[in-house]
């Protein structure tokens, strides 16, 4: 076991912390480190003893065990590398009966069955289970725009609000739906995916004329209004299923991805993220969807 100077073993099962924090890679660290600094008492938990040592040197509790952890805080958040992992942690039988009564936040990575999994798990055994999303780097935790979204019980949200506002300004309930806020952060991470990979691609071109990225980087980060209003407009237009009137038709973006390729040829620079969206919409214009809006491209999406 290894504690800081300032910090305490837990090795019975009395509530002696606001809250637990199992798990301590820089997410988790993270969110241990930021209650701490709001005014709680915390316990921390980790498999490797040794990243607890700048968190218990702040005061916070170590457990000797996941079920000390569990039962040193009314409220316990979980935050390793997926649900799996979670549930290998969780799922024993000193950690399930030491959780029995209290309130688990699982804010790890998985898919919505996984979360409704979870539940089902934590119903099954007397636990308050709450499953949530941080759609934020570490950096970024205790913002006030940084946002955690939790679905689950509102009465279970309830008591844990104070604690989750803590480590995010702009915390929110999605619902009772266990699945929510797991379904939207696959959703943020598809987005993501594309935007990293599209600015990968971005900077390539932007190479080929020796030019700087970083200028790129500032101009995105200037007109970002713009592109969140983009993104907004797209909702809409999926939602309401109403994709005619378009300032911009997939048909004429389509031109404009294709035009891409031929630049990628030019300079000579890898072509395979032009290529793959040249083909994608080229499938839509094919299947009559040119003269709708661009996300008309879903369509072709759905099969």
């Amino acid at each position: 076991m290894c504690c800081g100077e300032h910090g305490r073993s837990i090795q019975g099962n009395i509530d002696m912390s606001d809250v637990t924090i199992i798990g301590l890679g820089e997410m988790g660290s993270t969110l241990a480190r930021t209650l701490i600094d709001s005014g709680r008492s915390v316990t921390v938990w980790n498999r490797s003893a040794a990243k607890a040592a700048t968190l218990t040197a702040k005061g916070a509790a170590f457990a000797d065990s996941a079920s000390a952890a569990a039962a040193a805080s009314p409220i316990t958040i979980i935050c390793v590398s997926d649900y799996q992992a979670a549930r290998d942690i969780l799922e024993t039988s000193q950690t399930t009966a030491a959780l029995k009564g209290r309130t688990l936040v699982q804010l790890g990575n998985g898919t919505p069955k996984e979360a409704r999994d979870g539940a089902a798990w934590a119903s099954a055994n007397g636990i308050d289970y709450l499953d949530g999303t941080i759609l934020a780097w570490p950096s970024q935790v205790g913002g006030a725009q940084t946002a955690i979204l939790v679905s689950g019980s509102t009465q279970a949200f309830r008591r844990v609000e104070p604690e989750l506002k803590a480590l995010a300004g702009g915390l929110k309930h999605t619902g009772e739906a266990i699945g929510e806020a797991s379904a939207i952060g696959a959703a943020v991470l598809s987005y993501l995916a594309g935007e990293w990979i599209g600015f990968c691609h971005a900077a390539l071109i932007l190479q080929a004329e020796e030019m700087r990225v970083d200028d790129y980087g500032a101009l995105i980060a200037a007109i970002s209004p713009i592109l969140g209003a983009e993104a907004r407009h797209m909702g809409e237009v999926i939602q309401t299923n109403n994709y005619g009137s378009p300032e911009s038709t997939l048909k004429t973006s389509g031109s404009d991805i294709i035009r891409l390729v031929r630049q990628a040829h030019e300079a000579g620079i890898n072509d395979e993220v032009p290529t793959f969206a040249a083909n994608l919409f080229k499938r839509a214009i094919d299947a009559g969807h040119g003269p709708e809006e661009h996300v008309a491209v879903i369509k072709v999406l759905r099969g």
